[in-house]
């Protein structure tokens, strides 16, 4: 850490501590990170949020993005306690809870059929479908053994049989559907060979860092638009997933407007430049 940055992070607790010797408060503890309206959050409570959500000790992240998720933190922590303040959710909900139960109660109305079309005809190049195929693959970890599965699928083989043949006793079958993928969802090394198939026919035994491929190509699709009623369901998932954020930053603000979030950097181990970087009582509002 540079030598301004340790001046700016013991400025920055200097007037925190100013501000709460000010209003007469008493000075947070050691281990508190943070305060959202009267409850005090603890940096272990974040690090349980961290592991949660991402299995990663803070001491594997950097600095900006530890204040991005410290932030997030703490958005999800207005949104508990104004859930708990409304009767939605007990004291102890687990934060995902909240947010599920407050967009629950002010649940928006569902997109009507002008909304779907005009999103259709404004995104137009969402719903064109390139050429894709049908696949299915085999996957051994030997060359000889996928040489043999490709001369036995080359020959007529039934594809679920030789996957059941060739599969050791006990393991997970080496062989699936792979559905509809188009050419730019193939990893490139294996994109052309496939696309050069025909409908039931066999690639070659293709080597990977991590075993031997035989790939069957059961139809070719080509490229597509997808029409207004086949788009339709796909298009009503997408408005209600921007309603309910929309909604969600409603009641982050007016969660944040009843609740003053105070971030103690003096007890942080890392550099916090979050949104909510100022002193306790910078334009604090206490709630009702």
């Amino acid at each position: 850490m540079s030598a301004a940055l340790r001046r700016g992070i013991a400025l920055a607790a200097l007037l925190a501590l100013a501000g709460c010797q000010r209003r007469g408060e008493p000075l947070p503890g050691a281990d508190v990170a943070a305060r959202v309206g009267d409850r005090d959050l603890r940096y272990a409570d974040f690090e349980g949020y961290l592991h949660e959500n991402l299995g990663e000790a803070s001491g594997a992240l950097a600095s900006d993005v530890l204040s991005s998720l410290f932030d997030k933190f703490l958005e999800e922590e207005v949104l508990r306690r104004l859930a708990v303040d409304r009767g939605l959710v007990e004291s102890g909900a687990v934060r995902a809870a909240a947010a599920a139960a407050l967009l629950g109660a002010e649940r928006g109305a569902a997109p009507s059929a002008q909304e779907v079309a005009a999103y259709y005809a404004a995104h137009a190049a969402d719903f064109e479908r390139p050429e894709r195929v049908r696949l299915r693959q085999i996957l051994v970890e030997d060359r000889a053994t996928a040489e043999r599965v490709q001369r036995e699928l080359a020959a007529g083989a039934d594809f679920a049989a030789t996957v059941r043949k060739y599969t050791p006793r006990g393991a997970a079958p080496i062989g699936s559907d792979q559905g509809e993928l188009a050419r730019d969802e193939l990893p490139p090394a294996f994109a052309d060979a496939v696309f050069r198939l025909k409908a039931g026919e066999v690639s070659a035994v293709l080597a990977a860092d991590y075993g031997f491929h035989v790939f069957q190509v059961v139809a070719h699709l080509p490229s597509t638009v997808l029409s207004l009623a086949d788009a339709t369901d796909e298009i009503r998932r997408r408005l209600e997933g921007e309603g309910a954020d929309r909604r969600l930053a409603d009641l982050e603000r007016e969660g944040e407007s009843r609740y003053a979030v105070a971030v103690y950097v003096q007890n942080l181990p890392f550099a916090y430049r979050g949104r909510f970087a100022k002193p306790p009582g910078a334009g604090e509002r206490r709630a009702p």
